[in-house]
């Protein structure tokens, strides 16, 4: 560890062996590998994510235009009524997702991520196919929020006076660099500008419950629009039952909405005392869900009537302010300036969630290197422990952005777009079936709940919960391609659902090509690179005892930690 606090692994992590005289490399056969461990000073990554960093990247991936901008369509498509429970509800599945990732996370954390969980604990085939369609999604998503930056732009600068391009290659260039510093760079760069998306969604409350208090046009509003035009919208159908398919509508964007926050998992590999910190991030995921999400969809069904015209308008929009539906609260209260200050907002939010999608595109090609089923290129890592190869290969495909200065091209990358986002629905559904596998597993070789670092607070019957009702919403997230013009939505038919069965085939062409088989419960390893992990958790709590010693704890941090730390 070194007088940041920034664990750097060399040859005496290994358990084996003379440490002092002990070399890494692809070649060398004596030194021992544990799959989806690193330990070598060549691959490994360091663990400089200190626990503010891993709390604040927890919630920053949750918090982003899906909130922002997203529930406009939602609020208009179904109503208020709609949107608070479908939000809620998944918002729940979400927390029992999360916790049933921060339990094997604790136990074991991996470099490898959830890829190397569901490879050790379930199925290789199943590991390889999640690596793979995760990184593709990241690889796809990464250009795309590129875009929208530049669409963000737009709402000051015309794209005739200024090429989109030119936006586009000054972000990329940027996060580019951002990744490249190392992680303590990445972590610290993202813990503010997580902290400033807390405090804008903070501000966006307030002013929403100002709003709706009456406190800006003297008009108090309370839940009259859930009386008149009402909480629930008919979509596609008249009566009860429309009411019910509007809000199965929200229900696939409230899923959309929150897809990212899993990304926690991901820095396992490079939190410092992750035992701690990863389920800490998780218990604190729940509050901030509760707090973010359902308060403010609570208040913005207060503020705007789903048949605002202002709405509509907000709908047609792109991806700035003009698209947001606290923008359109905002105008209908007629307050001057704030859309222009929440477009700037809007555009840090875009920009964060660039920075951090390409973080993740590079630690998911690592991690499937780690796992044994990528090129071992990619688990190579530079002097700052950053996998250089895996972070510029995926890099190279953002270059994608540039398809979206063409309107011919942007058609064909908005189907890509639109085929990725059920892989993170399907990284859901992969982290559950390995959860309840895990489970079984430790409960056939006697591991009670009393030895685990962090057990999820519903245990396996939570996750097989949350399994149910990501599959139904997987089957159904696009029903609406079935009524109306057939050959008007086939194509987005295809690209909704063509995820499910390429997911499918990775899975059972990795089983032909490798004649891999699932993992018995008795069979199951918990212990292979523990000792490693224990070791180093062992090192940093002696280290952080021993700087507590030196330098008291001030009141100013004890207070920030018992009644502020969940918020930031």
């Amino acid at each position: 560890m070194d007088h940041h606090g920034v664990v750097h692994r060399t040859a005496s992590s290994s358990p084996v062996g003379e440490k002092e005289k002990m070399a890494y490399s692809d070649l060398d056969l004596e030194a021992p590998r544990i799959r989806g461990i690193e330990t070598s000073a060549e691959t490994s990554l360091h663990r400089g994510l200190k626990a503010r960093h891993i709390t604040m990247i927890a919630i920053g991936g949750a918090i982003g235009t899906g909130l922002i901008i997203g529930t406009g369509k939602a609020l208009a498509q179904a109503g208020p009524g709609s949107i608070f429970i479908s939000y809620s509800i998944v918002g729940f599945v979400v927390f029992l997702v999360m916790a049933a990732l921060g339990e094997m996370a604790a136990w074991l954390p991996m470099s490898a991520g959830f890829t190397g969980y569901a490879s050790r604990f379930c199925d290789p085939s199943l590991g390889f196919a999640l690596g793979w369609t995760y990184w593709l999604k990241y690889i796809i998503v990464t250009p795309n929020q590129l875009t929208a930056a530049a669409l963000v732009i737009q709402f000051w600068v015309p794209r005739d006076r200024i090429n989109p391009g030119v936006w586009i290659t000054i972000f990329l260039v940027a996060i580019l660099c951002i990744n490249y510093f190392g992680i303590r760079f990445f972590g610290e760069f993202e813990f503010w500008l997580s902290s400033f998306k807390v405090v804008v969604i903070v501000g966006v409350i307030i002013l929403a419950l100002v709003i709706a208090a009456g406190g800006a046009d003297h008009d108090p509003k309370g839940f009259r629009y859930w009386n008149d035009p009402g909480a629930f919208r008919p979509y596609i159908a008249e009566g009860s039952w429309g009411e019910f398919l509007g809000f199965w509508s929200t229900m696939v964007t409230a899923t959309f909405a929150y897809l990212g926050t899993e990304l926690v998992g991901v820095t396992v590999g490079e939190a410092q005392n992750p035992r701690k910190t990863i389920p800490r991030a998780i218990r604190l995921t729940f509050y901030r869900i509760v707090f973010f999400y359902c308060i403010s969809i609570l208040l913005i069904g207060m503020c705007v009537p789903y048949d605002s015209e202002e709405l509509a308008f907000a709908n047609s929009a792109s991806s700035s302010a003009n698209a947001s539906p606290f923008v359109v609260a905002v105008r209908l209260a007629k307050i001057p300036v704030l859309d222009h200050i929440l477009n700037a907002c809007i555009l840090l939010f875009v920009f964060s969630a660039a920075n951090s999608d390409l973080y993740i595109a590079s630690r998911t090609l690592y991690g499937l290197s780690s796992d044994g089923a990528a090129p071992s290129i990619f688990r190579k890592t530079n002097k700052n422990g950053v996998p250089l190869f895996s972070l510029l290969t995926s890099a190279l495909f953002a270059l994608l952005a540039f398809l979206n200065v063409s309107d011919d091209s942007k058609l064909v990358f908005n189907y890509f777009v639109n085929l990725t986002t059920i892989f993170g629905l399907m990284t859901w559904i992969s982290i559950l079936v390995t959860h309840i596998h895990f489970v079984r597993a430790r409960r056939a070789q006697n591991l009670t709940d009393d030895q685990m670092p962090y057990v999820a607070p519903l245990g396996v019957y939570g996750s097989y919960g949350a399994l149910s009702m990501c599959c139904l919403i997987a089957l159904t997230k696009n029903y609406d391609v079935f009524v109306g013009d057939w050959n008007e939505k086939y194509v987005t038919f295809i690209t909704g659902y063509l995820g499910i069965p390429v997911y499918l085939l990775l899975i059972l062409g990795h089983k032909i090509r490798t004649k891999s088989k699932g993992v018995r419960p008795h069979e199951c390893d918990f212990y292979s690179g523990k000792d490693i992990i224990d070791r180093e958790e062992e090192e940093f709590l002696a280290a952080k005892a021993a700087q507590r010693a030196a330098q008291p704890t001030k009141a100013g941090a004890v207070f920030y930690k018992r009644f502020v730390s969940w918020l930031f």
